[in-house]
């Protein structure tokens, strides 16, 4: 009777040349190749060309009132920043958003810690955001004006709508998707109430928060521009949106286009400067987000 074996693959052992102390320890690129891999650098020729072609299209449209040209624009720009009027506008607007955001993210915190913490807090969360989530915020803005008047306090109450429901689905979710190992870890550490909700949740669920806090940011800023196109009309004060209701009424298009590249630029500098760096600092580097 015959014993059946795998068969035994011999001992190999490969002998390595010797390292070439000379060589480069990597290929080093061209420089053209190497100023490619920057991400500025591509998103800048984007632009470049996007503005090539607006250039080309109102050249050919040639109606300054309907389409101004790349050119003209930039006049108008340049104009608004070196007279102040754009920076004036600007930082009316940056200063009503912040508190408007302020608010709306201690809200929605409030909100949220009360969920996790209590049954009652989650079904009040879960019934409020069902109720006030799909509510465009500025079609708050004609019962903001009758109950706070014409004022600062009506652009902040629909801010802070604008900010508080997306922030507080958005911190819930990552909280409800932290394991529950961590979880009784951090109770077993005798974490309990506020103390658990700070230490253990915040943490973990930052990735969730910081994505809650940018969606936050582009709800509230685009409302506020909404808003202010309302609220200006009616008081004759307003920042960026005003500046944009007011020249479009004059027909000044190149200012208009102006205004428009100012918001499009603020929110550029937040994005970039703000939440990317934010996120640089945090989530990527603790090796929770790639």
């Amino acid at each position: 009777m015959s014993t059946l074996s795998p068969p035994i693959r011999p001992e190999v052992e490969h002998v390595l040349p010797p390292l070439d102390h000379d060589a480069a320890p990597e290929r080093v690129l061209p420089p053209l190749k190497r100023l490619w891999q920057r991400g500025a650098v591509r998103k800048g020729l984007i632009l470049v060309v996007l503005a090539a072609l607006w250039e080309a299209v109102a050249r050919i449209a040639a109606n300054e009132l309907l389409l101004p040209t790349f050119s003209q624009t930039a006049r108008a720009f340049a104009d608004g920043i070196t007279s102040g009027e754009l920076i004036d506008k600007a930082s009316i607007s940056i200063a009503l958003l912040l508190q408007g955001y302020a608010l709306g993210i201690v809200a929605a915190f409030a909100l949220t810690a009360l969920a996790v913490s209590t049954q009652i807090g989650r079904d009040l969360l879960s019934t409020l955001t069902s109720m006030f989530n799909p509510l465009p915020a500025i079609a708050l803005l004609p019962l903001a004006l009758l109950w706070f008047g014409l004022g600062k306090a009506s652009l902040v109450f629909v801010l802070v709508h604008s900010v508080l429901w997306p922030l507080a689905l958005a911190t819930y979710s990552g909280f409800q998707g932290v394991p529950e190992t961590l979880r009784m870890t951090g109770r077993n550490y005798g974490l309990r109430g506020l103390r658990y909700v700070v230490f253990l949740l915040v943490p973990s669920a930052l990735p969730a928060i910081l994505s809650g806090l940018r969606i936050g940011w582009a709800f509230a800023w685009r409302t506020l521009i909404a808003a202010e196109l309302f609220f200006g009309a009616s008081s004759g004060r307003g920042g960026l949106g005003w500046y944009i209701f007011q020249n479009r009424n004059e027909l000044y298009t190149d200012r208009v286009f102006a205004g428009l590249a100012s918001v499009i630029l603020i929110g550029l500098l937040v994005e970039t400067l703000g939440f990317d760096t934010l996120e640089k600092a945090t989530v990527r580097r603790w090796g929770m987000q790639r």
